[in-house]
């Protein structure tokens, strides 16, 4: 077969699936007219993941090439993009762009989402809390850094839901308009990826340059872009955005290193039988409360997964993370008879167990 011929047959299947995508929007439009007259949730989650889920067990039933993670990537962004022409959704982002949140934001909502960066965790609650923003995107646990107290703090100090999550895996690259390291006199980045990125200083002699702290590694492309001399660890995406020459890739010390970020919202999601719950526990200061209260998920077999001390306004909770639905039997008699004590933060599809 000569190349013409297999181009042209690639044509006719990029024709079929123009059509397709016509018809399938057709029918978007009439599930937002339906959702428009009954005020339903434009985002579906748990049903999301459902079709991926079927798309995924089709493909390997039909002996399909398609790895399961390509299928996620590509209808996920299809998903997404239809679900944005039902309805141009804000979404608050902890900026600014090109940041790992902003990246965790354009998986789960599509690159022709409707995106706002904020400057603190605390302003994308409060973008989301008055209704200007229908979703916000905030990190919550990094491999090597653990919990984003910001983020717990405003999960108790707000009336929002966490709705889904997003895992990444973090990497950085080092970037600069100087090829010669030897005169490199500033390093721009986050101190937490100073730290992630430790032993690559190290062995390029770099850690005895100028490290210089910024509020996040977009801005650090962004100052090595305009300053000579200078470089950054950054998101390749945010080397890309500034145009800085990538001089090494995947520079973190673990290669592992990932970052779990949440999605919050006023809605709840309904239960897709692969779901996680979080929830905040304020316990009675009595000896054996924590005792107690975790043998109870024991005796309702639910599989606790994450379970955090925390310290806010000057009081100890606990940050929870199980297995399963809140409209699950057992965890609804846990929840009843620890009324006072539980703060339910939101039952939400499962992307990952840990980071």
């Amino acid at each position: 077969m000569d190349l013409d011929k297999i181009r042209k047959e690639i044509d006719e299947i990029d024709n079929e699936v123009l059509e397709l995508f016509n018809r399938r929007l057709e029918l978007v439009e009439k599930v937002a007219e339906y959702k428009n007259r009954t005020k339903a949730p434009i985002y579906r989650p748990e049903r999301e993941r459902e079709i991926i889920e079927r798309l995924k067990n089709i493909n390997r039933q039909n002996g399909g090439k398609l790895s399961d993670e390509l299928i996620e990537a590509l209808f996920s962004q299809i998903i997404a993009t239809f679900r944005n022409y039902e309805k141009h959704e804000l979404i608050a982002f902890l900026g600014p762009e090109a940041s790992f949140t902003h990246q965790a934001a354009e998986k789960r909502f599509g690159l022709t989402g409707n995106y706002v960066p904020i400057t603190t965790i605390t302003g994308v609650f409060r973008e989301v809390q008055s209704g200007k923003a229908a979703f916000g995107v905030v990190p919550i646990e990094n491999t090597t850094n653990g919990i984003v107290s910001d983020t717990i703090n405003c999960l108790n100090n707000f009336d929002l839901k966490i709705v889904g999550e997003v895992v990444l895996n973090v990497h950085h690259v080092f970037a600069s308009t100087c090829s010669d390291l030897k005169k490199i006199k500033k390093i721009y980045s986050k101190d937490i990826a100073f730290n992630q990125c430790s032993n690559f200083l190290r062995d390029f002699g770099l850690d005895s340059v100028e490290l210089v702290p910024v509020d996040s590694t977009a801005k650090a492309a962004q100052l090595a872009k305009e300053e000579q001399y200078s470089a950054a660890i950054c998101a390749e995406v945010a080397a890309k955005m500034y145009d800085v020459p990538i001089l090494f890739r995947n520079i973190e010390d673990d290669d592992k290193n990932r970052t779990r970020f949440f999605i919050v919202s006023k809605i709840e999601v309904a239960p897709s039988g692969h779901d996680k719950t979080t929830i905040l526990a304020k316990l009675q200061n009595r000896p054996g409360a924590l005792v107690d209260f975790l043998l109870d998920f024991k005796e309702h077999n639910i599989d606790l997964t994450k379970i955090k001390s925390h310290i806010v306004g000057g009081h100890s909770i606990f940050f929870l993370e199980f297995n399963g639905h809140k409209n699950d039997k057992d965890i609804q008699e846990i929840f009843n008879k620890y009324k006072k004590e539980i703060k339910f933060l939101g039952s939400y599809v499962k992307e990952a167990d840990d980071v």
